[in-house]
C-alpha cells in the first residue's frame, strides 16, 4: 500500500466515522420534520436492539433511503419503487443475511438493514476514494493532484448521500473502478464493472460514451503506427482488423453496460403489464398504504396501466414523468429558485472546468482529442495535470451531466448526481487549490509545516507517515487564499448541513 493510498484511507475512515457520529447526534437533537415522504408501516415486532440501532442510525433511513430499505426487505411492490435500481438493495439484503445474520436474534430485518447501510456504505465509500485516486493517477499523470483530489472527495459536498441509505457510494466505486480498468486497457473487465454500475443507477448508461471514445483513441493510435510500419496488403489487413475490433468492442461493450437497465425495465413490464400477483397475497397494512397514498400495485385481476400500451413501454420513464414530474425545463419555476441556489456551487465548478480546459486546449477540444497536430502533443506523453489531453473526455462527460441535470432533473440533485458520477468536480477543485494556494507550494511557502510531505525522517531510519494537505490547511484558515476558503468552505458547509437537514427530513440537495 502506497503512502498516498494510506492517507486517503485514513482520512476517508475519519470522515466516515464523523459522519455517522454527527448524523446520530443531529438526528437526536433536532426534531424530525413531518415531510410527505414514503413511509411504509413496520410489519415486524421490534427485537431487543432495534430501538438502539434506530436511535443511532435512524437518520440514514430518511427520504429516498426508505425506498431502498423497503425494496431490500419486501422487494418491488409499488410501481414507484421501480425508480430505484436493484443492486444496492441486493447488497444490503446480502449483508443482512450473511455478515449480520448472527444478530438475527436481537435485530429484525429492518435493524440489520440499517446496520448494513452504515457498514456497507462506509466500506464502499473508501473503495470509491481509492478507485478515484487510481483513476486520477492514470489520467492526470500528477501524483499531487491525484492525492489532493481524492482527499477532497472524502469531504464531498454530497457526503450525506454517500453515508445514508442511497446508492451513490456503490455507484461511485463501480464507476471510478470501471473507468480505471478502461484506462489501463482491461476493456472486458471495465465493461463488466460499468455494467454492474448500471444496475445501481440509471445514469450508468452515460458511461457508454467512455467505451466508445477511449477504444477509438487506441484504434487511431494503432492506425498511425501501422501507417508508418506496414505497406501494401499488410497495411489494409491491419487497418481492417483495427476497425473490426473497434466495432466489436463497441457493440459488445454497449450491450454489456446497457443489459442491466434493459433487464430491469423488462422485469417492471412483466410485473405490471402481465402480472401474476393478486391483491389478496399482499399484507393488509401495505394495501392500506397504497389505497391511502394512491400507489399502484400489480394485480392480475385488474386492467394494465396505460404506459403498457406505449410503443416503447419504459416503466422508468413513466415513473419519472408521473411521480417525480421530471422533464425538460419543468423545474424552471420561481418557487424553485432556492433549489437552483443549492445546486449553484456544483454547477459553477462544472462550468469553470469546461471553460478552463477549453482555454488551455482550444485546438484539442475542436479536434475532439482524436488526433494530434504535432510531436509535442502526443497522447502517450501527455502534459501532467488537469490540462492533460486525456482529461478531455471526462470534461465532456461532466458537461453532459451538468446540462442534463440542470435542464431535465430536479436541479438540487445536481450535487450528488455529479459528485458520484464524475471525477471532474474534484479534479478542478484540486487544480484550483494547487495554483492559488501558496501554502501548498513546496518552495514558495513561508510556512514549511504546510508542505506536501510524504514522510518524516527519524534518527533510527525513515518512519513513513502519510501526510494530509487538507488537515494541514485548516489550522491556517485565516492565512489561506480566498480560493481555498471558498472551496473548503463549500465542501465542509455542505458536508455538515447535509447531515443536519437530510437526517431530520428537511429538504436538501
Amino acid at each position: 500500500m502506497t503512502m498516498d493510498i494510506r492517507a486517503v484511507l485514513q482520512f476517508g475512515t475519519v470522515t466516515r466515522g464523523l459522519s455517522l457520529l454527527l448524523q446520530a447526534l443531529l438526528n437526536a437533537a433536532i426534531p424530525d420534520h413531518e415531510a410527505d415522504a414514503f413511509s411504509p408501516p413496520r410489519t415486524e415486532e421490534p427485537l431487543y436492539l432495534d430501538s438502539v440501532v434506530e436511535w443511532l442510525l435512524g437518520g440514514l433511513s430518511h427520504w429516498d433511503a426508505e425506498h431502498f430499505l423497503f425494496i431490500a426487505e419486501r422487494g418491488y411492490l409499488y410501481e414507484h419503487n421501480f425508480a430505484f435500481f436493484p443492486l444496492f438493495p441486493v447488497v444490503l439484503r446480502g449483508l443482512a443475511e450473511t455478515l449480520l445474520w448472527p444478530l438475527s436474534s436481537w435485530l429484525t430485518v429492518r435493524g440489520r438493514l440499517l446496520l448494513a447501510v452504515a457498514l456497507g456504505n462506509s466500506a464502499l465509500f473508501l473503495l470509491s476514494a481509492v478507485a478515484l485516486y487510481a483513476l486520477s493517477r492514470v489520467v492526470l499523470q500528477d501524483r499531487r493532484l491525484a492525492l489532493l483530489s481524492s482527499l477532497l472527495y472524502c469531504l464531498t459536498p454530497a457526503n450525506v448521500f454517500m453515508t445514508a441509505g442511497y446508492s451513490e457510494s456503490l455507484f461511485a466505486a463501480l464507476t471510478f473502478g470501471g473507468l480505471f480498468l478502461l484506462e489501463k486497457g482491461f476493456t472486458f473487465r471495465a465493461c463488466l464493472t460499468l455494467g454492474i454500475a448500471t444496475a445501481a443507477r440509471s445514469n450508468g448508461l452515460v458511461n457508454i460514451g467512455f467505451l466508445l471514445y477511449l477504444p477509438s483513441l487506441h484504434a487511431l493510435s494503432q492506425i498511425r503506427i501501422y501507417r508508418t510500419t506496414t505497406r501494401g496488403h499488410s497495411k489494409v489487413f491491419h487497418y481492417t482488423w483495427v476497425i473490426i475490433r473497434l466495432l466489436l468492442t463497441s457493440l459488445l461493450g454497449t450491450a454489456i453496460i446497457a443489459l442491466p437497465f434493459c433487464a430491469f425495465q423488462y422485469y417492471g413490464y412483466r410485473t405490471f403489464c402481465t402480472p401474476s400477483v393478486s391483491l389478496e397475497r399482499i399484507p393488509s397494512t401495505l394495501l392500506s398504504l397504497a389505497e391511502r397514498k394512491g400507489y399502484r400495485l400489480p394485480d392480475e385481476n385488474g386492467p394494465p396501466p396505460l404506459w403498457c400500451m406505449r410503443p416503447l413501454p419504459l416503466l422508468y420513464s413513466h415513473i419519472q414523468d408521473v411521480y417525480w414530474d421530471v422533464g425538460f425545463l419543468r423545474y424552471f419555476q420561481l418557487k424553485q429558485i432556492p433549489n437552483f441556489l443549492l445546486a449553484l456551487p456544483m454547477a459553477t465548478l462544472g462550468i469553470m472546468a469546461v471553460y478552463a480546459y477549453y482555454q488551455a486546449n482550444p485546438d484539442l477540444c475542436l479536434r475532439l482529442g482524436l488526433w494530434e497536430t504535432g510531436a509535442n502533443k502526443r497522447l502517450d506523453k501527455p502534459t501532467p495535470g488537469f490540462y492533460n489531453p486525456r482529461v478531455f473526455v471526462y470534461v465532456v462527460h461532466s458537461t453532459a451531466l451538468l446540462a442534463f441535470g440542470t435542464l431535465c432533473m430536479h436541479v438540487q440533485v445536481l450535487t450528488r448526481f455529479m459528485a458520484s458520477s464524475s471525477p471532474v468536480p474534484f479534479w478542478i477543485t484540486a487544480h484550483l487549490l494547487l495554483i492559488n494556494e501558496p501554502l501548498l507550494h513546496r518552495r514558495t511557502t513561508s510556512t514549511p509545516n504546510v508542505q506536501l510531505r510524504t514522510h518524516i525522517s527519524s534518527r533510527h531510519g525513515c518512519k513513513h507517515t502519510p501526510h494530509n494537505p487538507i488537515t494541514s490547511l485548516l489550522p491556517h484558515w485565516r492565512t489561506c487564499s480566498p480560493t481555498t476558503q471558498c472551496i473548503l468552505g463549500y465542501f465542509i458547509s455542505y458536508w455538515v448541513l447535509g447531515l443536519a437537514l437530510h437526517c431530520n427530513f428537511l429538504p436538501w440537495t
